[in-house]
């Protein structure tokens, strides 16, 4: 292994086991699309994923950078990868896509930014699967489903932008080096692509996961009027005493139209 030290302000954990990276490659969609991989590090992954697809890298480690230039010189002139030296969050603000034709987004995410990382990715309209390793509990808060107690406004926005969420396996710590102080799970999405949210839903969702541990009409309460959650609730059938983590996502979806609807009215 090349002498380099982890950096903890990029959040840096490299994958050693083989067998792990194996089983990411495995789980990759067959179609022939572009990969984006985020934080390559030493490459590792990198080196899989180009003998099957073209990849586009985003790095931001400057020394890192000189690495992959080294170790990937063939790969980067026959254009089989593709090595961009900025900040991933940096360049979707810019240029709103990761790549400009649809592609796969296949990565060990850096779990300081891991959650911003995959909620961008989701509203990517050209990104249609998110492989990613990151901390076991935040993928929980992603794919978990109804009334799990993990169940959060990840795993709704999650469920209402894909068509599939899942974990597929956990990787212990010392699959990495330096090993992170937690497991770490694969995360898989199947995107359906087309589907959108909006950011009032957004702020409705962070509403009524609050104080998870709360009623979702007390938490709500600091979004809408009492007399209206009370009308909402009796329409869709929910209980009074009924908990964030137990109303699916498409009952969320159908509260916040309804509740914009009961919004107009009072305007008018």
């Amino acid at each position: 292994m090349e002498n380099v030290k982890a950096k903890k302000k990029y959040g840096q954990n490299f994958l050693k086991d083989e067998s792990v990276l194996l089983k990411i490659i495995e789980s990759m969609p067959k179609a022939d699309r572009t990969v984006v991989e985020i934080g390559p590090g030493l490459g590792d992954l990198t080196k899989q994923l180009v003998k099957y697809k073209n990849v586009r890298a985003y790095e931001v480690d400057t020394d890192l950078i000189s690495i992959l230039q080294s170790k990937f010189a063939n790969e980067l002139d026959s254009k089989q990868l593709e090595l961009i030296h900025t900040d991933v969050l940096e360049a979707w603000d810019k240029q709103k896509s990761l790549y400009d034709g649809n592609y796969d987004l296949i990565a060990n995410l850096p779990y300081y930014i891991a959650t911003n990382i995959i909620l961008r990715a989701l509203e990517d309209d050209n990104c249609e699967h998110i492989i990613v390793m990151i901390q076991k509990e935040v993928a929980k808060k992603f794919s978990a489903k109804p009334k799990e107690k993990e169940y959060s406004s990840l795993a709704v926005i999650a469920e209402l932008l894909s068509k599939d969420s899942r974990i597929l396996f956990d990787v212990p710590p010392e699959s990495f080096d330096p090993p992170p102080k937690v497991m770490s799970s694969i995360l898989f999405i199947k995107k359906d692509l087309g589907k959108t949210i909006d950011k009032g839903f957004k702020d409705f969702l962070k509403a009524a996961f609050m104080q998870p541990r709360k009623k979702l009409n007390k938490n709500l309460s600091s979004k809408l009027p009492k007399e209206v959650l009370k009308t909402l609730f009796e329409e869709f059938d929910i209980a009074e005493n009924v908990r964030p983590h137990e109303v699916s996502a498409s009952l969320y979806s159908q509260l916040y139209k309804r509740a914009l609807i009961y919004g107009r009215n009072e305007e008018n």
